[in-house]
């Protein structure tokens, strides 16, 4: 068992994270068509798909890290530059929090897909599972928000009215 905020994380769970770390490429590049193909994200053609995958790779991959080992502050500081980012690239606020929303539902249509269940422990484990995830995601909006309302509103305006100088 690993430990985390004092609480015992099952072996199952440590499974299934190392389940996704494996398959961290194919669901990075699942979301990125997903990402592409929403109409509701139709000002994130703004964000360079490299980027995007990689950002999303490393939550992916580094899910292990993220959940059992790395503490808020880094949360805070990697979802803080992303919200920073996102609003200096001009994405609006709802695509920003759409797009982090479908990177958590792309996880559990894998989940979904790939993790059977056989007994009341294994379900116990997934359970907790679910709920880690849960509070990551939840944190993660929470500091892109943050991060998105500290762009300075000189700038983002300024983004604004370049883009549309463009057009």
């Amino acid at each position: 068992m690993t430990e985390q905020s004092g609480e015992a994380i099952p072996v199952l769970s440590n499974r299934l994270v190392r389940l996704i770390e494996t398959h961290a490429n194919a669901l990075a590049l699942s979301l990125s068509e997903k990402v592409q193909a929403s109409g509701q994200l139709s000002e994130y053609h703004k964000v360079p798909i490299y980027e995007l995958n990689a950002r999303v790779y490393e939550i992916y991959h580094q899910l292990g890290n993220w959940l059992l080992e790395r503490k808020e502050q880094d949360i805070e500081h990697r979802y803080t530059a992303i919200g920073i980012r996102r609003a200096a690239q001009g994405v609006p606020l709802s695509q920003l929090i759409r797009a982090i929303v479908l990177t958590k539902q792309n996880l559990w249509e894998f989940l979904k897909r790939e993790s059977v269940v056989d007994n009341p422990v294994e379900l116990l484990g997934q359970q907790e599972l679910v709920e880690l995830l849960d509070q990551f995601f939840d944190s993660a909006i929470h500091y892109a928000v943050l991060g998105y309302e500290r762009m300075p509103k000189r700038h983002a305006q300024h983004e604004v009215v370049a883009a549309g100088a463009a057009h």
